[in-house]
């Protein structure tokens, strides 16, 4: 025999608390700062796309312009030039110019700068020549890199030159060195290679 519990009843139903009320001040305040994060929702992106379009844009007129120049422009050449053209500009250097021509059959680096003895030194060394292999009164670069380049060769010399053959794929450089001044001489490199 089981007993049975006597069933409680259940509580009374309360009614839910009266609805607070929202003041003026609190609703202006609520709907001010919803305004606020929407606004940001949409403005920070829109903006980040905005920058980056004005910068994708600076970027393409700079390539532009690389691209579009027909002689030595007043920069350094890229890191990957002068890796692949072996053209390892010392430091320190000033006057520094470059210039790249590319064509089915031979790629060309034009480079020129004024460095120290010492910075001459380096150049060549990190070429795999000295200052002995230099003769004097040889312009090795040739008519045709010239009249490319701009370069004339006719101020006071006295000139030094060398060319640096080496077996494909690595670059063949013609070097034409200005010694009026022996402290800072100034340096012309042409630097070519067969794709």
């Amino acid at each position: 025999m089981t007993m049975s519990l006597p069933r409680q009843a259940a509580p009374p139903q309360q009614p839910p608390p009266p609805r607070r009320t929202e003041t003026r001040h609190e609703r202006n305040r609520r709907r001010a700062l919803t305004l606020l994060i929407i606004g940001l929702l949409i403005g920070v992106p829109a903006g980040y796309l905005v920058w980056c379009a004005h910068q994708s844009r600076d970027s393409g007129r700079d390539k532009a312009a690389k691209y579009a120049a027909t002689g030595l422009t007043p920069t350094y050449p890229a890191k990957i030039q002068r890796r692949l053209y072996e053209v390892p500009v010392p430091h320190p250097a000033d006057r520094v110019a470059s210039y790249e021509t590319n064509n089915w059959r031979t790629s060309r680096l034009y480079v020129q700068f004024r460095t120290t003895a010492a910075g001459l030194d380096t150049f060549l060394d990190a070429m795999g020549v000295d200052r002995g292999d230099l003769k004097k009164g040889a312009v090795t670069i040739s008519a045709r890199d010239r009249q490319v380049s701009g370069w004339t060769f006719q101020d006071p010399g006295p000139w030094w030159g060398l060319s640096h053959s080496q077996t494909n794929p690595a670059p063949t450089q013609d070097v034409v060195v200005n010694l009026s001044n022996p402290v800072l001489p100034m340096v012309y490199v042409v630097s070519r290679t067969v794709p």
